[in-house]
């Protein structure tokens, strides 16, 4: 490649890179309300976390509570 296209895949990468951020945290955000309202339809911390594929401690960190 030469100095412009590396420049060019630098500022789409910079930009994919961006997207992909901002892509995430709204993802994070819909988990962190989708583990609410799970658990307050009465699932438990264990199975929300088997479902949602994380560790039970970000359940219960998400909950505000603390495993017992």
């Amino acid at each position: 490649m030469n100095e412009d296209q590396l420049v060019n895949a630098l500022k789409r990468n910079a930009v994919e890179r961006h997207e992909t951020d901002e892509l995430r945290r709204a993802q994070s955000a819909a988990m962190r309300d989708m583990v609410r309202e799970a658990h307050q339809a009465g699932l438990g911390p264990t199975r929300i976390a088997q479902e949602a594929e994380l560790s039970r401690q970000a359940v219960y960190e998400i909950l505000g509570q603390r495993p017992s």
